[in-house]
């Protein structure tokens, strides 16, 4: 009698459409119609498509995983997600495209995370500054209304962070503050993330996530965005 009594009911769950729709909890960042662009290296690119393929434009990473998320949650809003992440790209290679691949796109939400190579590449740590601060002066003056996401590069959780990734962690924070952006710092959730599992479990080189870092990634990013405009 207790199954007959269950079985009905578990059906009745499993067919509600409400239980899909509540799949993500709404972004206030995320108004109707809005444009949320992602920008920034290899991290970002996830190996997106070049073409107007819908199944790989976005990438397999953690941009796939929020467009994912919220677009299937929100589908009335229209939510209009891009990525122009490029891999290899330091901030002076974001400088060079950043007319065609972020103002001519006339983003509502900017998500930037770059850095990594910058360390990798030596770019100074004073130009890496004054460049990051020159893009992002130049992305508010083209929206005023301009809700800005960014993103602090990160490595691997081995406890040996440079000098210099850490330094651009700081410049990142810095120019949050004065910008009025949203800070995601990754660092933090990796390093916790690696007393759950190894480090390669969630990062298979020195920056580069697995599927299960990019989720992490994911969520992380939904958790400061949704707290930073309540």
């Amino acid at each position: 009698m207790r199954i007959l009594f269950f079985v009905p009911l578990l059906l009745t769950i499993i067919a509600s459409p409400r239980i899909a729709l509540h799949a993500a909890e709404p972004i206030t960042a995320f108004t109707p119609g809005a444009r949320i662009l992602f920008q920034g290296d290899s991290i970002t690119d996830g190996n997106r498509g070049r073409s107007a393929d819908p199944n790989h434009i976005l990438g397999h990473g953690y941009v796939f995983i929020i467009a994912a998320r919220h677009g299937a949650a929100s589908p009335d809003l229209r939510l209009d997600f891009l990525n122009r992440g490029v891999s290899g790209n330091t901030v002076l290679d974001l400088e060079n495209r950043w007319q065609k691949d972020t103002l001519d796109l006339k983003p509502d939400v900017l998500s930037i995370l770059i850095g990594v190579n910058d360390d990798g590449r030596g770019v100074a740590l004073e130009k890496y500054e004054q460049v990051y601060d020159k893009l992002i002066t130049q992305a508010k003056s083209a929206n005023p209304k301009l809700k800005l996401v960014l993103c602090a590069p990160f490595v691997k959780p081995t406890g040996k962070i440079s000098e210099g990734t850490r330094k651009r962690q700081e410049i990142v924070a810095k120019l949050a503050q004065k910008h009025g952006a949203a800070l995601v710092q990754f660092q933090p959730v990796f390093d916790d993330a690696a007393k759950r599992a190894p480090a390669d479990y969630w990062i298979w080189d020195n920056v580069h996530p697995t599927y299960r870092g990019h989720q992490l990634m994911a969520d992380e990013w939904d958790r400061v965005v949704r707290g930073f405009w309540k």
